[in-house]
């Protein structure tokens, strides 16, 4: 399935053109029940036309405009494949769009931005983390969330024990021991062994595999701090250790043989070693938040919290899942209007202030309403 990055999310933050569309809309099922999302998709295409008629735009340049849409409601194998949701952004020059494993509610959005608030309650808790899986024959990097999974090319970086033994010691062999996995009744793990298993130099062709690796994976992850977590055979972890430079390495790893599970399965595995990251950063920003209720650097009132967020004076966002506010903003006039229903030239305010915050360096989280301070739909911090 497809991975919705933050590189991906601020690209479609910073893009305004005068026609942004933005679509969601729940997938799920296959074979006869995917034909639901496609009927779905096709309703929602229709209104989009209909929302560019209105504003102007002729017939036969609305059916162009969405013919992007209309490709993928064509392609057959996509929808055999499909996730549990859709999200769908397109304007003149850009086309994005995603089947994710998340059942949004049908939504359609004509404006001069996107609409992003549903994306952003699948990565502030099911952020972005890496799952190094190592094994003699076989090598992969995911980058994944909770619920998605993509495989990352390492170039230049040997994927095996063997490659890697090439280039120094051609001569010597690098043989396979089957060990059985405590606890389970999978089948066997691979290890490493050669001459003598145990032996020095054992241990110095495996540091030097994995000082290629590093080396490979800092060309990836330079500008990263997500977590790496690692899937392998339980005495590799402190020859890695060794060999590693990456800073947010994970201390639990995963042991076991990671060749025999497929991609999916190492995300899920590796979800438990990262889960308590992400939720302790959520846990720390409201405990942050506390002190400073009562000093005026807070509000839950949408008419300061958009204008802020638009100058750059948010600093913590907080966000009910399930909160809207259909309104405009000003920003020559640095004011704020807030309507019951949509009116033309609207967007969600909650959505415009999240988007603005993030834009500025603030932080934001889209989170149970439960969790909102004082049980209110939005809680903001100023920063000064």
């Amino acid at each position: 399935m497809d991975v919705l990055t933050k590189e991906d999310l601020m690209a479609l933050m910073e893009k305004r053109d005068d026609l942004c569309v933005s679509m969601y809309l729940p997938t799920k099922g296959v074979g006869v029940e995917s034909q639901q999302g496609r009927i779905r998709l096709k309703n929602l295409v229709r209104e989009a036309e209909i929302h560019l008629k209105d504003s102007g735009i002729r017939s036969a340049e609305a059916k162009q405009f969405l013919k992007p849409l209309q490709e993928i409601i064509g392609d057959n194998p996509y929808w055999q494949t499909i996730g549990d949701g859709m999200a769908i952004f397109l304007t003149s020059d850009m086309f994005y769009h995603y089947s994710l494993p998340v059942c949004f509610e049908e939504f359609l959005f004509v404006g001069k931005r996107f609409h992003l608030k549903p994306l952003l309650l699948i990565l502030n808790g099911d952020g972005l983390y890496y799952v190094l899986a190592l094994s003699q024959n076989e090598l992969r990097l995911l980058k994944c969330t909770r619920t998605s999974v993509k495989e990352i090319e390492l170039k230049d970086t040997p994927h095996s024990l063997a490659e890697a033994m090439k280039y120094d010691h051609p001569e010597k062999q690098v043989q396979l021991h089957s060990n059985t996995l405590e606890g389970t009744n999978r089948k066997a793990a691979a290890i490493f062994h050669g001459h003598g298993a145990g032996t020095d130099d054992t241990k110095d062709e495996i540091l030097n595999y994995f000082r290629l690796i590093d080396r490979g994976l800092h060309q990836v992850l330079r500008d990263e701090k997500s977590p790496l977590v690692l899937v392998g055979v339980e005495f590799l972890f402190s020859i890695y250790r060794e060999a590693n430079t990456y800073a947010y390495l994970t201390d639990e790893g995963i042991a076991g043989n990671p060749e025999i599970l497929s991609a999916d399965d190492l995300r899920a595995l590796a979800w438990p070693c990262v889960a308590h990251y992400f939720h302790k950063t959520e846990q720390e920003a409201l405990t942050y938040y506390g002190p400073f209720k009562g000093t005026g650097r807070t509000t839950h009132d949408i008419r300061q919290a958009a204008p802020a967020a638009y100058n750059g004076q948010v600093e913590l966002l907080f966000m009910a899942d399930d909160g809207q506010q259909w309104g405009s903003y000003d920003p020559e006039a640095n004011a704020v209007q807030v309507h019951h229903t949509p009116e033309p030239g609207d967007e969600d305010l909650f959505d415009f202030s999240a988007i603005q915050t993030l834009i500025n360096g603030g932080t934001v989280y889209v989170t149970e309403p439960d969790k909102i301070p004082d049980g209110e739909k939005l809680a903001a911090l100023f920063r000064y």
